[in-house]
């Protein structure tokens, strides 16, 4: 069976750290492939995360479609 993709998107901020650390490790491994990206340090995928959808972070996407977590910063804030 093929893994779904997920990606969680984040700006390293205490609000992402702790939404990383809680919500990025309870997506099932088994069904999604996870990808960590910390736009802080990977400037380069802000436009990808914007095309996506992600309008802040701390964001997950699962499948296509953008999930925002609380809130910790902007990506305009980023870029």
């Amino acid at each position: 069976m093929m893994k779904l993709k997920a990606v969680f998107y984040h700006a390293g901020c205490p609000v992402c750290i702790a939404a990383e650390d809680k919500l990025a490790e309870a997506i099932d491994a088994t069904r999604y492939d996870v990808e960590i990206v910390h736009l802080g340090d990977s400037k380069s995928r802000i436009k990808e995360a914007e095309e996506a959808g992600i309008k802040s972070v701390p964001a997950v996407l699962l499948e296509g479609t953008a999930f925002h977590i609380n809130f910790g910063a902007n990506l305009s804030d980023l870029s």
